[in-house]
């Protein structure tokens, strides 16, 4: 793995231009022509160091959701609709880890040392223990202590060890953010594309221990004062909210590795990029009827994607007036309206649109349901009907699924949830962020989708939020019995939800973006939904079930929620008397992995999706040796199953699991 950490100093260099902290290359080194891992300079090196990490954790927050239904996807290595997981997806956070972040941390740890610049080696700290937790949570064990040296075949290291780890570099950063610089020493801010705010690192780090030592919440060493101290020092409002700054530029320049942007939020570049991923109806229902109440979420607008639909063009074919239709959700779950069962797991298919009208005919054999399509159809466009021949004319403008398979026609509703970077997609309007179906002529032409608020092109990559602290608050006082001061906690994380959506929403308005689901929401529809029964309102009604639901809609496209619903152990309702957490949360309708989850029914841990397999290549076929040593089950097909360290209640019980 040592050799991989000097590619960057090479990406940086050829890319000089395109970042700040890279503009003085030709004028600080020695030897421009020849960049290297002990000439790169610390302000220089860290903000490519952080963009590979937000490349990396995007990966992970989107592979999480759509493991877990948080969105559809018909990437079938997801395992979104069927939760038969694939080795495919295992790879690229991996190999984005290693290859584009952890391999340079030991030299600007080295460098930073050297040059007393204790800020920068402590933002490096934190990333090292943050990248690392995520290997963790995905893959339970895993090369750490020799990870970064000069083996091509490193040991593993347990759960347990790797976790340890992460909590002493955390400590170590915070002890590093407090101690000053050098003199000589760069100042953070010349060097962080989160703003150089020490402080903003500082809260961030205790906000991270916080967040890691809840992870332990079925062990018995769980100790709820001590995460309750570390939220006392961590983010206290939305201003210490701590987020990678991202921008939706043409000027943007790619990575090595992946050829994709890397001045873009690095949710967007994984969960918006393409057309495959759409709303989850869990997800959705949560957005619309919280605890049953019929009342919905201002923020149901932000976090469900729209389209342009009854589109009329002028005399060019150009889109002259339209209407937005919000999407429909994907019923992963319960497939009511038998969608996925009609088509397959992973038929959902994108729409076009047609500029000058089109005609499909589609044969439909069953009465009932050429009857019903009739109807559904009828409804929206002009058909005929000949025989079992049902034909549509699409009017100009008309949003269709170019086939001729009548299952897929009505696709139009599930809008996918891509956005649009102009670096991408060649679209000449940078504040422009609907995906148009006509890249050419993108001003113009009619518009799929919106995307969603927090996987646009230019969203703050955020790393923590005050909202996320104050539900980890809200839960731990839970666990204590303070059911009062719980109840403050998890109103102050929703409204810190909407108050920071609020925020970012006018700053979108200031700087002239045109795209609707930027927009703030109505501050009045935000005091109506707190004051509202989707919203607890009494400390004794107040369940655990309430505050982890918001945390789920809070957070989003957050790996966290994977986190927690196997802490909970999902629907299962058997962990510390709190009952069922994830109401309605089971295997997909489409569910074909019996053999990755054997599990037997909701409180066999071996039902629920637990981790990932290792890389096949990286890992399972180059350090075979050191894989089979730690984890006696890795390359068994249900490894997908068996719970990483932290999700056990005993080291015994973990122990069971991988010897």
């Amino acid at each position: 793995m040592k050799i991989s950490k000097y590619f960057i100093a090479l990406a940086c260099f050829a890319a000089s231009l395109s970042l700040a902290s890279c503009n003085d290359w030709l004028d600080v080194n020695t030897d421009p022509d020849s960049p290297n891992n002990k000439s790169a300079l610390v302000e220089n090196r860290l903000p490519w160091i952080e963009r590979w990490f937000m490349y990396e954790h995007g990966i992970v927050n989107m592979r999480t959701s759509c493991n877990i239904g948080v969105f559809y996807s018909t990437t079938g290595t997801l395992g979104a609709p069927d939760w038969e997981f694939g080795g495919g997806s295992t790879t690229t956070p991996y190999q984005s880890w290693f290859v584009g972040c952890a391999a340079n941390l030991p030299d600007i740890i080295e460098k930073a040392q050297k040059d007393g610049a204790t800020h920068y080696e402590g933002v490096a700290e934190l990333i090292y223990a943050y990248g690392f937790m995520d290997m963790l949570d995905l893959y339970g064990e895993m090369p750490y202590t020799e990870a970064l040296g000069a083996s091509a075949v490193p040991a593993y290291d347990n759960g347990k060890a790797i976790y340890e780890g992460c909590l002493a570099r955390i400590d170590r950063a915070i002890e590093l953010l407090q101690t000053p610089q050098s003199a000589t020493a760069v100042p953070l801010s010349s060097g962080d594309i989160a703003g150089g705010d020490v402080q903003k690192w500082l809260k961030l780090a205790y906000g991270l221990k916080a967040r890691y030592l809840l992870r332990i919440s079925k062990k018995a060493e769980f100790d709820p004062d001590l995460i309750l101290d570390c939220l006392a020092k961590g983010p206290q409002s939305n201003n210490d909210n701590l987020a990678f700054t991202c921008y939706n530029s043409g000027s943007d320049v790619t990575d090595y590795l992946m050829g994709d942007p890397v001045m873009t939020n690095g949710n967007w570049n994984y969960l918006a990029y393409g057309s495959a991923q759409r709303m989850s109806k869990y997800h959705y229902d949560l957005l619309t009827n919280m605890r049953g109440a019929g009342v919905e979420d201002p923020r149901a607008d932000k976090d469900i994607p729209w389209t342009m639909t009854n589109m009329k063009l002028d005399v060019n074919g150009n889109v002259a007036s339209y209407d937005l239709m919000r999407s429909k959700p994907v019923d992963i779950i319960n497939d009511a309206d038998g969608r996925l069962h009609a088509g397959g797991a992973f038929s959902i298919t994108a729409p076009t649109w047609t500029q000058e009208g089109t005609s499909l005919t589609y044969n439909i054999a069953n009465d009932e349901a050429r009857q019903k399509f009739i109807t559904e159809a009828g409804a929206i466009h002009e058909i005929s009907v000949e025989g079992t021949n049902v034909t549509v004319n699409y009017a100009p403008g008309a949003l269709y699924v170019n086939s001729t398979n009548y299952v897929l026609a009505g696709d139009t509703a599930y809008v996918n949830i891509r956005s649009n970077s102009t670096n991408t997609s060649n679209a000449h309007n940078p504040l422009d962020t609907y995906w148009h179906f006509q890249l050419a002529t993108a001003r113009d032409a009619g518009a799929g989708t919106t995307g969603i608020f927090q996987t646009q092109p230019m969203s703050p990559f955020d790393l923590m939020t005050y909202s996320e602290c104050c539900f980890i608050k809200a839960e731990v006082l839970f666990r204590k019995g303070d059911k009062g001061g719980a109840l403050t906690a998890y109103k102050a994380g929703i409204q810190a939800s909407m108050d920071y959506i609020q925020s970012t929403a006018n700053s979108y308005v200031a700087a002239g973006y045109i795209n609707p689901v930027l927009r703030p929401m109505d501050n009045a529809k935000i005091t109506a939904y707190m004051s509202s029964a989707a919203v607890c309102q009494s400390a004794g009604d107040l369940t655990m079930s309430d505050i982890m639901l918001q945390k789920y809609v809070a957070l989003g496209c957050c790996s966290e929620t994977y986190v927690d619903m196997r802490r909970f152990n999902y629907s299962a309702g058997n962990v510390g008397g709190f009952g069922v957490v994830y109401p309605g949360m089971d295997h997909p309708a489409m569910f074909t992995g019996q053999a990755v989850l054997p599990g037997s029914g909701k409180t066999d841990p071996q039902y629920w999706p637990r981790r990932w397999r290792l890389p096949a290549t990286l890992e399972l076929t180059y350090n075979e040796t050191m894989v089979r040593e730690i984890n006696k089950h890795a390359y068994d097909t249900y490894i997908w199953s068996i719970p990483v360290w932290w999700d056990c209640a005993s080291d015994e019980e973990y122990f069971n699991y991988i010897n």
